[in-house]
């Protein structure tokens, strides 16, 4: 029994021997944004980049003090779009300063980051404590933002590895047995909801993505927060009355459909697919195709790492 417990910790045990510093690769592309810099540039700099998120350095305090990310434009985009008091040009021309003044006011967080000697372990439990997908990590000697660590950079380094580790036994058990993913409440859109509704319930429900379902209730398409900053790509964030259907159409990169599971598939199975897709998230369906629920990095790292295939904590 004990030898089986410590089984079960062989991934946690495996992120607490690594530290952040392994993952930093020798050169990668970071994008770093002066908060006095226009919004609207800022995020042509993210497309055309082919970056997610920036940290934001702010000069008077000479310290980074947060992160823009898609989640942001989406929330510009929603918060103006309506708005009679501020016309969506005039927004453009805002500085990332203005935006966090108005956006944050009193709710702004510090910036949550983690140090290059700091274990893999740590940094997940931040990662999923925190509720955020990018993780800067900050050398606390220069300041220097390093690297932003993702969930899918820290599974995929897991995956590595993973082959030369013994097996724990929750790796053979069901996503249904293991209590992984969310099952009740999932967001959902149709073809025909206006892009603008779509981008309330991700600033509203605080979800990634939206499959998308035809009449009968098949996930046919999914529309996720990446895809807004295709908005951005196309300037055609001034009508945001057309349909999510019609958005999914500017897709920059190839599609190669939504990317299913069932409850019954093995955890082994599913993060094999995870991985070797890259994606974010699986749509969990039933045999009609019907959407049941999602899994997300953030589920399966928590499992592997944090509970050790045990139930999920709050």
């Amino acid at each position: 029994m004990e030898s089986e417990a410590k089984e079960a910790r062989v991934y946690s045990r495996f992120m607490k021997a690594h530290r952040c510093y392994d993952l930093v690769p020798t050169s990668s592309k970071l994008v770093v944004f002066d908060t006095s810099l226009q919004v609207k540039k800022a995020f042509f700099a993210l497309v055309s980049n082919g970056v997610r998120a920036a940290p934001l350095w702010d000069s008077k305090k000479q310290s980074f003090v947060g992160m823009l990310t898609i989640t942001d434009f989406i929330n510009i985009l929603h918060r103006y779009y309506k708005s009679p008091l501020v016309q969506i040009y005039e927004l453009e021309e805002h500085k990332i300063e203005t935006w966090r003044e108005l956006y944050l006011q009193d709710s702004s967080k510090p910036l949550v980051s983690i140090s290059p000697n700091a274990s893999l372990y740590d940094a997940v439990s931040s990662l999923i404590k925190n509720k955020i997908h990018r993780l800067p990590v900050i050398d606390p000697l220069t300041g220097n933002t390093l690297y932003i660590l993702t969930h899918k950079r820290i599974l995929k380094f897991l995956k590595l590895f993973i082959s030369e580790m013994p097996k724990p036994e929750f790796m053979k058990k069901t996503l249904e047995e293991l209590n992984i993913g969310t099952f009740d409440k999932i967001a959902v859109v149709n073809a025909k909801t206006p892009l603008y509704t779509a981008l309330g319930i991700f600033v509203e429900q605080r979800v990634s993505a939206l499959p998308v379902l035809d009449e009968s209730g098949r996930v046919v398409d999914i529309y996720s927060k990446f895809d807004v900053i295709n908005l951005a790509a196309e300037k055609t964030y001034n009508n945001l009355d057309i349909t999510v259907t019609k958005a999914l159409q500017h897709r920059s990169q190839y599609f190669e459909g939504v990317l299913k599971c069932y409850r019954h598939e093995t955890l082994e199975t599913i993060i094999g697919r995870l991985v070797e897709a890259e994606v974010h998230r699986l749509v969990v369906v039933d045999e009609h195709e019907v959407v049941k629920g999602i899994v997300s990095l953030s589920d399966i790292l928590q499992a592997l790492v944090l509970t050790a295939g045990g139930e999920k904590s709050d």
